[in-house]
């Protein structure tokens, strides 16, 4: 998978995405839970679009992912706010050398970016050993409905004078995962022709229960788990899942 021509249309193609519910659903558990201290760890954090927001909303945030051009237009970003945001090129299944933080979260269905059990699993140990006793951890992911139902077999278009993709999705070979095609069509200023990118895109999920399991192995204790913004638990149509947990503090 690949995200160096993606990473420069990514907060375009995202303009619309509810970047202030993540915002408010941290300050919410955070209130909700009690929890003290304000350092936060935003695992693959893309971007940077909600680093940078939750680093106005007074949090002191680190930032983590994978892309180096991801990781380019994030530092870009928070340098034009004038926010002092540090931002670290690492696999989140192996995070290294940071230290423990009050709150970590994998926002934006990131997690479903992983393409193993292990990968998971080593996740979720890994922020267990940067998270500080009673800390949180938050993250999202598809459920299998909206990867069955929704994204499986079907197709999305955009068609901007600017830029216009085709997007087509089908079933992986792995159970609950699924494939993204994207064509981009992006308009050079200069010779007034378009440029075609190709991304091929993996996601894949797992049942809730899975995901509890793997929590509970990695030392969490599972606080809540709810559904589509709402604070209510998944239903069978639910799209996004929210699961919070805190670690426990060892003996």
């Amino acid at each position: 998978m690949s995200y160096e021509q993606f990473a420069y249309l990514y907060d375009e193609l995202m303009q619309d995405a509810p970047y202030d519910e993540w915002v408010r659903f941290v300050k919410e558990k955070m209130d909700q839970y009690q929890a003290g201290g304000h350092s936060l760890l935003d695992l693959a954090c893309g971007t940077g679009e909600l680093s940078v927001r939750l680093a106005k909303e007074g949090f002191s945030v680190t930032g983590v992912d994978l892309s180096a051009d991801m990781l380019a237009v994030a530092q870009a970003k928070a340098q034009e706010q004038g926010l002092q945001i540090p931002f670290f090129e690492q696999d989140m299944a192996s995070l290294e050398g940071h230290e423990e933080f009050d709150i970590i979260g994998i926002f934006c269905d990131s997690l479903n970016y992983l393409q193993s059990d292990d990968d998971v699993i080593h996740t979720f140990k890994s922020s267990y050993n940067h998270l500080k006793d009673g800390g949180l951890f938050f993250f999202d992911v598809h459920s299998i409905y909206k990867v069955s139902q929704v994204f499986i077999n079907q197709s999305f278009t955009l068609a901007e004078e600017h830029l216009s993709y085709i997007w087509n999705s089908f079933a992986g070979d792995l159970p609950n995962s699924v494939e993204h095609e994207l064509s981009f069509f992006v308009l050079d200023e200069h010779s007034g022709k378009y440029d075609r990118f190709d991304e091929l895109h993996f996601q894949r999920t797992y049942p809730v229960r899975q995901y509890s399991e793997w929590l509970a192995q990695a030392g969490f204790e599972l606080l809540e788990i709810s559904a589509d913004f709402e604070n209510k638990e998944p239903q069978e149509q639910s799209e996004r899942i929210f699961f919070v947990a805190t670690k426990k503090p060892s003996n």
